[in-house]
C-alpha cells in the first residue's frame, strides 16, 4: 500500500490526499491544532499536532510513508520541518518521492517577462526570500541525503470555497485596478492532478512551474465572476490607494508570466481549468445564485 505524510494539510494538500485516498492510499498528516486533528482522525486520517517549535511525538507514520509532501511554509526562522525533521525523512527506508510545495513568488519581479524554471530568482520580499531559502535547503538535501526532492512552484491557488465567487458572496471582494498587470493562477484540482503526475514519474531534484495556460489581470477576474453571478460588481480601486495594505501593494509590485511548459512536456499534463473562466464556470455551478 502507498502511503502519504503531509507536513501540514491545508487547502491542496487536502484535495491531494482526498484523490489518493479513493485509490487506496493510507494517508496521514500534521495539522497546528488539536480540534482539526480530531476531525481528520474521524475521516480516518492518521493525525497530530506539529507547531513547527517541537519535533513530532510519533514518527511510526513518517517512518512508513512511501510518499511525503512538505507544504509547512518557512517562517522567520526558517524551514520547520526541515530544521526538526530532515534527518527523520533521510532515514525513510521506503520513501519514492519527496513535494515540496514553494511559490511563482520566488521569481519576484520580471517586468512582466515570461519566466521557466531557470530563471533567476529575484524576489526581495522577506517571504519570498525564505521561500528561496527553503528550496535551497531541501535540493543540498536531496543530494546529501539522496532524497526524492520534487519542487513546485504553484501559482495563485483557487478553487471551491477560495475563488473571486465567494468573495463575492461573502462582500469581500475587491476589484483592484492596474492596467496590464497579469497574474497566473491555478485551480487546486490541476495542483493534486500536477502533483500525481509526478508522482507517477518521479525525477528528483525536478522543479515544475504549476500554473494555468491564461495569466490575467485580478479585477478581470472578478469582474467575470460578478458577470456568472448578476452580482454587484464592487467599485475599482487603484493598486496604490492608501487602503490597501502593506502586503497587497508589495504584491502588485511584482509583474511576470509564468510559463508552464515543462509540466505538460514532461508530465504530460493537461489541465481541467485551463483558464479562470472555466475553473470560475465549475464553482458557480455548485453555488446558490444570488
Amino acid at each position: 500500500m502507498f502511503h502519504l505524510f503531509c507536513f501540514g494539510f491545508g487547502y491542496s494538500a487536502g484535495y491531494l490526499a482526498d484523490h489518493l485516498s479513493k485509490k487506496g492510499w493510507k494517508i496521514s498528516a500534521t495539522v497546528r491544532s488539536k480540534e482539526k486533528c480530531k476531525a481528520l482522525k474521524a475521516k480516518n486520517i492518521d493525525c497530530q499536532v506539529f507547531d513547527g517549535l517541537a519535533p513530532l511525538e510519533k514518527l511510526c507514520g513518517l517512518r512508513h510513508a512511501t510518499h511525503v509532501l512538505l507544504s509547512v511554509p518557512p517562517g522567520e526562522d526558517g524551514d520547520p520541518v526541515f530544521n526538526i525533521h530532515c534527518d527523520d525523512l533521510a532515514k525513510i527506508s521506503n520513501c519514492i518521492w519527496v513535494g515540496y510545495l514553494s511559490t511563482t513568488g520566488v521569481y519576484g519581479d520580471a517586468g512582466g517577462a515570461l519566466v521557466d524554471e531557470t530563471s533567476p530568482l529575484l524576489t526581495q520580499t522577506p517571504r519570498g526570500l525564505r521561500r528561496v531559502r527553503s528550496e535551497r535547503l531541501w535540493l543540498r538535501a536531496s543530494k546529501k541525503y539522496d532524497l526524492p526532492i520534487h519542487i513546485f512552484r504553484l501559482a495563485g491557488i483557487y478553487g471551491a470555497g477560495r475563488s473571486a465567487i465567494d468573495q463575492l458572496k461573502k462582500g469581500n471582494a475587491r476589484r483592484i485596478i492596474k492596467q496590464g498587470h497579469l497574474f497566473s493562477r491555478i485551480h487546486v484540482e490541476d495542483i493534486a492532478a500536477v502533483i500525481e503526475a509526478s508522482i507517477d514519474k518521479p525525477r528528483p531534484g525536478a522543479i515544475y512551474n504549476v500554473c494555468d495556460d491564461e495569466p490575467a489581470m485580478s479585477s478581470d477576474v472578478v469582474k467575470y465572476a460578478a458577470f456568472l453571478m448578476d452580482a454587484k460588481l464592487p467599485p475599482a480601486i487603484s493598486f496604490n490607494d492608501e487602503s490597501l495594505s502593506e502586503m497587497v501593494r508589495s504584491f502588485y509590485s511584482e509583474h511576470r508570466r509564468v510559463d508552464n511548459s515543462l509540466i505538460k512536456f514532461e508530465l504530460g499534463m493537461k489541465f481541467k481549468f485551463p483558464n479562470y473562466r472555466l475553473g470560475l464556470k465549475a464553482i458557480k455551478s455548485n453555488q446558490i445564485s444570488f
